[in-house]
């Protein structure tokens, strides 16, 4: 089920208060946070948020074009080394 309309997009409160400051400073800082969960909103826009994804911290620069997304599908969390090379079990 969808999110209240009423009560507006879920964003960590820390991310948004130290995104506010840097916006009155007119500065570009990376941001640090854990919340994955956390929707992008049009005051993050030009902004650097480091996501963890279960071990480290990856960059992401934050565009117009992110806006209603989460943080967490722009990081992943699975590194895909490839297919077997000696695998046999698909084929018969």
């Amino acid at each position: 089920m969808a999110r209240s309309s009423r009560k507006g997009p879920f964003v960590a409160n820390h991310s948004i208060r130290e995104i506010e400051s840097l916006n009155v400073r007119r500065e570009k800082k990376v941001v640090i946070t854990r919340s994955r969960a956390s929707a992008i909103v049009p005051i993050m826009i030009g902004h650097t948020i480091a996501v963890h994804n279960g071990r480290e911290h990856l960059p992401i620069y934050v565009t117009d074009r992110m806006v209603g997304h989460k943080l967490g599908e722009f990081v992943p969390t699975r590194n895909f080394r490839g297919h077997a090379k000696s695998d046999k079990g698909s084929r018969r």
